[in-house]
């Protein structure tokens, strides 16, 4: 079983149905006790990081989630669910993050953002299809074309301090962070459960990675 992590901070159903679709038995979970019998973990999130952080603490998720990636165990985070595995985001912030991968959460800003000599500048939030670019291969990108497109929602971005732990990388005015993956984590800025076939292909990896290390 595949269990997606409800803090209140997303729309777990279209996520739960899109890796039911690739046959998963997935389950959105309220606790922390109800991850028990899981084999993979999937934190989703739009939303503010502070409150975000907030409700995962009151929860006891942000302890679930810490140990679930300190014991390596199949996890997907997305959009939100990336962003917050990072040590601090600067939105209305500082604030803290799980710490799981060093490094910042920042805003899209600077020139390319703003209107100048007839140019209006790219529009924040990020919103709409990109062609990502996969720079470090990772089990859930296997198979994926290389003009692969998918489905963004963000204003800030993550800055691992280590460039390893990126796994893809899009552009918006800068190249950035679109996923990060090591071991059996893999977390996206994009929603796989929007990004049609390319994000099904994705989801369908990630629930084979569940197999393998267990029942999923």
């Amino acid at each position: 079983m595949i269990a997606i992590i409800d803090y209140g901070m997303g729309n777990l159903r279209s996520v739960q149905k899109a890796l039911e679709r690739v046959g998963a038995q997935a389950q959105i979970i309220t606790s922390p006790d109800q991850a028990q019998r899981a084999a993979g973990l999937v934190l989703p999130g739009v939303g503010a990081f502070g409150q975000a952080m907030e409700r995962l603490q009151q929860a006891g998720f942000d302890r679930l989630v810490k140990s679930w990636a300190a014991d390596d165990r199949p996890f997907l985070g997305i959009c939100l669910g990336l962003q917050l595995l990072l040590s601090e985001s600067e939105e209305f912030g500082p604030v803290q993050g799980l710490g799981i991968i060093p490094g910042k959460v920042v805003r899209f800003a600077g020139r390319a953002y703003e209107a100048h000599d007839g140019n209006p500048g790219l529009k924040v939030p990020h919103m709409g299809w990109n062609r990502i670019k996969i720079v470090q291969p990772h089990p859930v990108t296997l198979g994926l074309p290389e003009d692969a497109m998918t489905y963004f929602v963000h204003s800030y971005y993550c800055v691992p301090e280590d460039p390893s732990w990126t796994a893809i990388t899009c552009d918006h005015g800068l190249e950035f962070t679109a996923a990060a993956g090591r071991g059996n984590l893999f977390a996206s800025q994009f929603h796989p459960e929007k990004s049609g076939d390319v994000g099904l292909l994705m989801l369908t990896s990630f629930v084979n990675l569940v197999q393998q290390k267990g029942v999923g």
